[in-house]
């Protein structure tokens, strides 16, 4: 099973929720942005439980076409329509004695959130075409990347549901408020994708771990893992550096020699002068670097730019930034 993976306080407080509610048998509801795992929260909750060894039944909520949500979570008897050769077994069959986790909930139409509602008030359903109610048990957690009640108060979302599905409630905290783990989640995912593709080990360089702990991260974790990705097949060599982040490289905040302002943004508040002269005189060196290397490089594809994208392994369009920045220009080379 995937593992959560943090060490920074909201993380910790986030997840010390999770194990204490696993032990409280009722419904759970998981707020967060997306991509902040909310699905591996849910599976927290459930294989730290007492139900861990019950089947774990996810529900996309957003895919529950209206005319079908009876069937697809309570199945249907044999003979229950047309097509009904068999009876099926619907979503909380599944789920019995287990977790049934409805993701997106959110996105639920208005008949949608009746039917979940009539269910959760006394845990029953009656199958398609059966004239007899049957009792589930399995336990309901629910997640939303929606403040639901915002949407309550905007009349999308029923409150009568909100209290059923939120009798415990636990907001994953976004990357960008997680200080520290995006180095330590970036250092995990470059390891997973080595093993994933078979491929050599590999290295982040200093600028790209400063780079992407400077980053907003709105995907959150599942854009921070699709990045890594990213770079690990861009680079070149068993070190991955700030060309290989593509887009986000330039997002990143670059300090210019005998800037302090700046440098106090990117490395926090420096007091001491042998600090802050070592911080200048290290991005002095590391802009020099860059600079010398796109020379060298537009020097060998004499001038052309996608040539030079090609033997660099950069698309044509970031390199392109990339000498703007450093205001080199093809035209001052000799065009093969």
């Amino acid at each position: 099973m995937p593992v959560m993976l943090g060490q920074s306080t909201t993380f910790l407080l986030a997840r010390t929720q999770l194990r204490r509610y696993a032990s409280c048998d009722v419904q759970v509801l998981i707020e967060g942005e997306t991509g902040t795992g909310k699905e591996l929260a849910a599976r927290e909750i459930h294989y730290v439980s007492a139900r861990r060894e019950r089947p774990f039944v996810p529900v996309n909520c957003g895919a529950l076409p209206d005319n079908l949500i009876e069937n697809e979570l309570f199945g249907h008897e044999r003979g229950a329509y047309t097509d009904a050769k068999s009876a099926q077994p619907g979503l909380i069959d599944h789920a019995r004695g287990g977790t049934l986790f409805f993701d997106e909930v959110d996105a639920l139409s208005s008949k949608a959130q009746v039917t979940l509602l009539r269910f959760l008030e006394n845990n029953e359903y009656r199958p398609v075409g059966c004239g007899t109610a049957r009792v589930s048990n399995a336990r309901v957690i629910a997640a939303t990347n929606a403040h639901l009640e915002t949407r309550v108060a905007t009349g999308q979302f029923r409150r009568d549901l909100q209290y059923r599905l939120n009798a415990l409630h636990v907001r994953l905290p976004p990357l960008r408020e997680r200080t520290g783990d995006v180095e330590l989640l970036a250092e995990y995912f470059l390891t997973a994708t080595a093993e994933r593709l078979g491929g050599p080990t590999k290295h982040w360089s200093p600028e790209a771990l400063h780079a992407m702990a400077a980053h907003d991260w709105p995907g959150n974790v599942r854009e921070l893992e699709n990045v890594v990705l990213r770079a690990y097949l861009r680079a070149d060599s068993d070190m991955i550096d700030l060309a290989a982040l593509g887009e986000l490289a330039d997002a990143a905040p670059v300090a210019s020699h005998g800037d302090s302002s700046v440098e106090e943004s990117v490395n926090g508040i420096v007091d001491d002068d042998t600090d802050l002269r070592f911080i200048v005189a290290k991005n002095h060196a590391i802009v020099a670097f860059e600079r010398g290397y796109l020379l060298s490089l537009m020097q060998r594809a004499g001038g052309n730019i996608t040539e030079a994208a090609k033997l660099s392994g950069t698309e044509r369009r970031q390199l392109g930034k990339l000498l703007k920045k450093h205001g080199i220009e093809a035209r001052h080379f000799h065009c093969r």
